[in-house]
């Protein structure tokens, strides 16, 4: 039992992609899950699958018609046109010409009806996927691979698409054949009919066999291109570390274990689909054997008229073809729950971070925000290593702060809690007093920005991406802002200035360029609070100082939190933090702490600092 019970719990989320083999429990909760999305997906749109469906019947209908109309003209109207009375022929053969026009106008309607339905869907669908994901705070991001978002957006709807488009149109098209043929069977001849739907236990059980097991089958086909899509996005993303470190073949056959697993698993979801079509065929060949051989005794005997069994023959091969549809349907809908298994886990994951249901303004400021930590502690999951155990630290408002420390020490975790990507697991970091959790995440945006050593670029002009901070500046803020931070000069040698495109993450521009790009973008959203983690790491020493210089005076004012190995940063700072473990060791102006009589942490640092300019 104490097994089990965490199991229980490990379908919820994203949980359990990863899982080989699932118990019944977790089974029928995911399958529960997906039939709850698609019900979601659906419901909203139910007129039109009524109107879809009124359509389908109609057609079924009158295609129904078309055996009975060539009974009557076997049996009663080529007899009388014999005798020279035509009548009889003549609406046969109109009927059957209006049965198949009117069936096959019906059939435009519902494909285009049908179509409208399930791209509809398939629209919210990828819209809910999208919005979710960009909702969904960071930590999850950092654990769960863009790689693996995209195949839920692309691969795992593609597969609900093939059930919307061709699975539904044969699954309406095939029950409808199915009971009304039967009813039709029975009314033509009720012993024949019960021989034929006795043949129909062997196609239940092996319906019920093929269910289960393409399941499973399924369930690892998604999650197999799932990985392939994930090794083929980090590998083109990466394609300059591929390229430098000559790791093409190393790719190449990760990427053919993957493929193979890939095959492997829809071999087996095949293989299924081939016994379960082979069964259906043959007990539908064997049934029509032994009806035409025990229909022309009966036909020689006088029991049966021809024209009934002709008709007879004509629904019982119509009765069996729709069961076809019925197992292709199956096969479509087991792909499409096992998709649904994998998008509804990741709809179904919340934020960490979340919006506050009644948020507190901030108060209204001309210069920069108070920032407070309060007996914070912060792990980055339940049963990792505490990296900041109740830490306490207040910044005045309009402080420029620099963080420095070895590597881990924890600098990063405190800037990324005052840009609340993440919460303390206890105690407070506040803005003027206020719990960031009580602050609505737009109005947080508005007074804190992040600049990170990482900083990602548009494909666009590199006028869009300053624009970023504050898409409603106009074009001489956006230059006014390049210029504040040092960027003109650059971007007045690029083709096209302003206008350039910087091409896909910014590949147009060099690492220092790129920075630059993000200072902009940092200093056009004016915030409050300003965070800069490396921000300076990719600049070379005349980019750095014209970017020191342009900080002075863009700092002013403001409450600024600065990461930094580079001393050229930290030294324009008002108060130096030396942070080890998770604590602050050090703490002081630049000039005070290097002044240390003991020689502390920051004087050794700068000693250091000093030696390698020499």
């Amino acid at each position: 039992m104490t097994d089990a019970a965490p199991q229980t719990e490990s379908w919820r989320g994203v949980a359990a992609e990863e899982v080989e083999e699932l118990d019944v429990l977790v089974g029928t909760r995911l399958q529960t899950r997906s039939r709850r999305l698609l019900g979601s997906l659906v419901r909203p749109r139910v007129a039109t699958g009524l109107f879809a469906l009124a359509l389908v019947i109609g057609e079924n209908l009158l295609t129904l018609a078309g055996p009975v109309i060539i009974a009557i003209a076997i049996d009663t109207g080529i007899p009388d046109a014999v005798d020279g009375r035509t009548g009889v022929l003549a609406a046969c053969v109109g009927g059957y010409l209006f049965t198949g026009l009117g069936s096959a106008g019906l059939r435009f309607a519902f494909l285009k009806v049908s179509g409208r339905f399930g791209q509809d869907v398939l629209l919210d669908l990828r819209q809910r996927i999208f919005a979710h994901a960009q909702r969904l705070s960071l930590s999850f991001h950092e654990k769960y691979t863009s790689g693996k978002v995209i195949s839920r957006l692309t691969s795992d709807v593609d597969s609900l698409h093939d059930l919307l488009e061709d699975g539904l149109d044969g699954l309406l098209t095939a029950l409808l054949s199915v009971f009304g043929i039967a009813i039709m069977l029975l009314v033509l001849d009720a012993p024949l009919a019960l021989l034929v739907l006795a043949g129909l236990l062997p196609v239940v059980i092996v319906t019920r066999w093929f269910y289960l097991r393409s399941r499973q089958a399924y369930r690892g086909t998604r999650g197999a291109i799932a990985k392939i899509i994930v090794q083929f996005v980090e590998t083109m993303n990466g394609m300059r570390a591929v390229q430098a470190f000559r790791r093409e073949s190393r790719n190449e056959s990760i990427m053919a274990a993957l493929n193979d697993r890939f095959r492997g698993a829809n071999k087996d979801a095949l293989d299924f689909v081939a016994t379960y079509t082979m069964t259906v065929r043959l007990v539908g060949n064997l049934s029509l054997a032994l009806v035409l051989g025990i229909g022309a005794v009966r036909v020689v005997d006088g029991g049966l008229e021809l024209g009934v069994l002709t008709a007879f023959l004509l629904y019982l091969r119509r009765f069996y073809d729709p069961l076809d549809e019925l197992a292709m349907f199956a096969n479509s809908y087991t792909s499409a729950i096992a998709a649904l298994e994998k998008i509804s886990g990741v709809l179904e994951e919340a934020p960490t971070v979340v919006d506050p249901v009644e948020p507190l303004a901030l108060p209204a400021v001309d210069t920069g925000r108070a920032v407070t930590f309060t007996g914070v502690e912060f792990r980055y999951s339940a049963d990792g290593p505490v990296v900041l155990p109740a830490f306490d630290l207040a910044i005045p408002a309009g402080q420029t702060v620099a963080l420095v420390g070895a590597t881990g020490a924890g600098k990063s975790t405190i800037a990324k809690l005052v840009a609340r990507f993440y919460d303390p697991a206890a105690g407070t970091v506040a803005l003027d007093g206020v719990d960031l959790r009580r602050v609505a995440d737009a109005e947080l945006r508005d007074n804190v920005v992040m600049v990170t050593q990482e900083n990602f670029l548009f494909a666009g002009s590199v006028a869009d991406n300053i624009a970023l901070g504050r898409p409603a500046a106009g074009r001489a803020e956006v230059e006014a802002a390049g210029a504040e931070v040092g960027a003109d000069e650059f971007v007045s040698a690029l083709p096209d200035g302003y206008d350039t495109d910087v091409r896909k993450r910014g590949g147009r521009l060099s690492a220092g360029q790129r920075q630059m790009v993000a200072f902009a973008r940092a200093f056009l959203a004016d915030p409050a609070v300003l965070v800069l983690d490396e921000a300076t790491s990719s600049l070379d020493v005349p980019t750095e100082r014209a970017v020191q210089h342009a900080l002075e005076s863009v700092l002013a004012d403001r409450t600024a939190l600065i990461i930094a190995h580079r001393l050229s940063t930290v030294l324009i700072a008002d108060r130096v933090l030396v942070v080890e473990d998770g604590r602050i060791v050090e703490d002081g102006s630049p000039e005070e702490l290097i002044s240390e009589p003991s020689g502390g942490r920051f004087a050794a640092l700068h000693r250091r600092w000093l030696e390698s300019l020499a």
